[in-house]
């Protein structure tokens, strides 16, 4: 067995480094139908919002292209590379988040500073920020896994980074965006592990905090009052939310047809971005929405799925950004249809890849690449495990008595079953290296 393995370990290993993976057809397929989606109702929604009729689907379709372009680039990026840079992509989060009180860089926009100006059009931070700190917090879950699970100090330390992200955006402000941020950090802190009876102290704590903090500005406040209920202030604070609902109600079961909205016609505020979900109620109806929520829900899913897989077979930081980013997505197209439907306050977060916005097309584009990496490399994992079980068990079928080859290919088996297996809270840390089973 030990002669045969070390004169075919050359072959054997160049067997496996030639085997490839392949982009998981669930994330792409959902992903390119709401691209496609999200372009047609942006030239319907903001046909009639510029002089030039196509301005905003051009603009958006330029923008989708060059959001292709960083999604392939991150495609063919190795997820090893990526989390080298983890402690720059922290910097470069904190970097972003200070150019937009930079005077010559910082654009203000009704009385918020969230964007930096390019020359040739405008950057919101904010965007760019959540895919490098899910790419960092993933890369800090994996360094100190057992630690985030025993000890405070591990467990505070990216709620303290949250919290200072979240002090800059609230400076500028941005409360919708420190509401994600802090959700996406609970949310992979748990799923990375960390203890629940102490995670929910800081929670706890910080809600009464975030709730005051919610209430403190009177705009922030008129938004809540006003989601309570829109017909009391129908042409004041209720405005948005009351003419997204009636857009809702005008699509009843199969909508009025693309095209066909009234509420877009300079009635619905920020139809092409914010309240492009209303749209799709009133021209595509019930069928429509329904639509939207079950790719939504596909897209989601399938990362947390690939997620769970990666874990599982110790691909820990791979399987961290990928519940990251379906955190992300998640979370933000559920507040922005919630708005829509008047389940939840104003929030001035977009429909991710289909409202209308160069920042976070572009970056969810990227986000979308990197998690169809981790698919890619998760299929070429399961691909090398395969082949390294069946040469593992081919010798001994070919040279030993069944008897003797029996005992040989259950622990093979079982060593296979292991390398699938996650591993405990608090047991060291093993990454899968397939050259130790020859």
């Amino acid at each position: 067995m030990n002669d045969f393995a070390s004169s075919h370990t050359p072959s054997q290993a160049t067997r496996l480094e030639a085997i490839g993976g392949r982009f998981d057809p669930w994330l792409l397929g959902a992903s390119l139908a709401l691209a496609c989606l999200g372009v047609v109702m942006v030239a319907s929604s903001s046909i009639a919002l510029s002089s030039s009729p196509f301005y905003f689907l051009s603009r958006h379709v330029v923008f989708l292209l060059m959001g292709l372009g960083l999604a392939y680039w991150m495609m063919r990026t190795e997820l090893k590379t990526v989390e080298r840079y983890n402690q720059w992509l922290l910097l470069g989060c904190f970097v972003l988040l200070a150019l937009v009180f930079v005077p010559v860089l910082g654009v203000s926009v009704n009385g918020a500073r969230r964007w930096v100006n390019l020359g040739v059009s405008r950057f919101q931070a904010v965007e760019a920020v959540k895919v490098l700190y899910i790419v960092w917090l993933a890369s800090y879950l994996v360094r100190f896994r057992d630690e985030v699970n025993a000890t405070w100090p591990a467990m505070l330390k990216p709620l303290g980074v949250a919290v200072l992200l979240v002090g800059m955006l609230l400076l500028q402000p941005d409360f919708g965006s420190s509401t994600l941020i802090l959700a996406i950090t609970a949310g992979m802190l748990v799923l990375g592990g960390v203890n629940l009876p102490r995670m929910s102290m800081p929670i706890v704590f910080g809600l009464p905090i975030f709730a005051f903090v919610a209430i403190l500005e009177p705009y922030r406040l008129r938004r809540i009052t006003s989601f309570v209920d829109p017909w009391k202030d129908q042409l004041g604070s209720g405005y948005q939310l009351s003419n997204a609902l009636m857009a809702l109600g005008r699509g009843e079961l199969s909508g009025v047809g693309l095209g066909g909205s009234v509420q877009k016609l300079s009635y619905l505020p920020e139809a092409h971005t914010d309240f492009i979900f209303s749209v799709i109620g009133e021209e595509l109806g019930f069928v429509g929405v329904c639509l939207v929520v079950g790719l939504y829900a596909l897209l989601v899913g399938r990362a947390f799925q690939i997620g769970l897989r990666c874990v599982e077979l110790r691909r820990h930081f791979a399987g961290y950004v990928a519940f990251g980013v379906a955190l992300w997505i998640g979370m933000q197209s559920f507040v922005s249809m919630g708005v829509n439907l008047g389940m939840l306050p104003t929030k001035g977060l977009t429909l991710p890849l289909i409202s209308s916005g160069g920042s976070s097309v572009l970056m969810t584009c990227m986000a979308l690449g990197l998690l169809l990496r981790v698919s890619y490399e998760l299929e070429r994992t399961q691909r090398q495990v395969a082949l390294r079980g069946e040469t593992l068990q081919a010798p001994v079928e070919s040279s030993a008595p069944a008897a003797e080859a029996a005992p040989v290919a259950s622990v093979s088996s079982a060593g296979i079953a292991r390398s699938l297996r996650g591993t405990s809270r608090l047991q060291a840390r093993v990454e899968p290296t397939f050259e130790r089973l020859a």
